[in-house]
């Protein structure tokens, strides 16, 4: 369930013009952040284009847990929240924060209200039609069931014949479409605006399963209900999980100098080892990428 609606959290990745522009020569502007202290990248720096060197409105369907979630306090955070201080420090400028519904995070770009997305978000060719993204993060689709898993789920092939689960506007449907010829019975689908709405439906027994990305199903069963309430089908067919898809930032395509700087930036936390300890912060060290790509995933 969604806790709150809140808006334009200022970030503490905030490193000033000042500070780009005042510090002793030969000695970078450093920001501390979840990760630790961040020193400006002068060479992703220089990439921002002027008008975001004030800042950067960042849209995001909060929660999304490992991905983004409110603390105890209402603040926001999680994976996606700390690599985005990361990148704020890199690049000399604010990132800030914003809750937004999951059908409107594009057209929130779209209409000039915010300028990136990092809400989990899959890079996939449709989307790629509207936006560019830096590609930051790899997991495949697994299978949640309730605790027990009274169907006796064991492989997507099982799923046949029954209801299932799932975020409406999501790359899963694709997974489910792609199955569905080769079953006898197909798939039934019920699509809810949250996913923690699609939770509560296999809960209320009207799914048997849900589908979602690896790191928020596995967040899931380790969470909900002090992990009672769900477990996560490890199918012989797909152990490490199914189809795995890239996760991106996503950039209007208007904005390619904005693109360049987050990828340069992303790429230099890859390097410094920053990447790695937000990951293992979040237990998501599985799921990383050897670089950042714009658009990594093809045809």
């Amino acid at each position: 369930m969604r806790i709150s609606k809140l808006a334009g959290f200022a970030m503490l990745a905030t490193v000033s013009v000042f500070a780009l522009t005042g510090c002793a020569a030969g000695t970078p502007a450093a920001e501390e952040t979840a990760a630790g202290t961040i020193a400006v990248d002068e060479a992703a720096a220089a990439l921002l284009p002027a008008e975001f060197k004030d800042g950067v409105s960042v849209a995001s369907d909060i929660p999304y847990a490992p991905m983004e979630l409110f603390d105890e306090n209402d603040n926001p955070t999680g994976f996606d929240y700390d690599l985005s201080q990361a990148i704020a420090a890199k690049l000399g400028t604010t990132f800030t924060f914003n809750d937004q519904d999951w059908d409107g995070i594009i057209p929130s770009l779209q209409s000039g209200t915010h300028d990136i997305i990092m809400s989990g978000m899959n890079d996939t060719i449709e989307r790629q039609e509207v936006l560019d993204f830096v590609d930051y993060f790899s997991a495949g689709f697994a299978v949640v069931v309730a605790k027990g898993n009274p169907e006796g789920i064991k492989s997507f092939a099982d799923l046949c014949g029954k209801t299932v689960a799932i975020q409406t506007a999501t790359a899963q449907i694709d997974l489910i479409n792609a199955v569905n010829p080769s079953c006898a019975k197909k798939i039934e689908v019920l699509e809810f605006p949250t996913d923690g709405d699609a939770q509560n439906a296999i809960r209320a027994g009207k799914a048997v399963a849900g589908v979602n990305d690896g790191q928020v199903a596995a967040y899931t069963a380790q969470t909900a209900g002090d992990g009672e309430y769900f477990e996560i089908v490890a199918p012989a067919d797909a152990p490490e999980g199914y189809t795995s898809v890239l996760t991106g930032i996503g950039v209007l395509k208007a904005n390619s100098g904005l693109t360049k700087a987050i990828q340069a930036a992303v790429q230099s936390l890859i390097a410094d080892g920053t990447y790695a300890t937000l990951l293992e912060k979040w237990n998501l060290g599985s799921f990383a990428v050897a670089e950042a790509t714009i658009n990594g995933t093809k045809k």
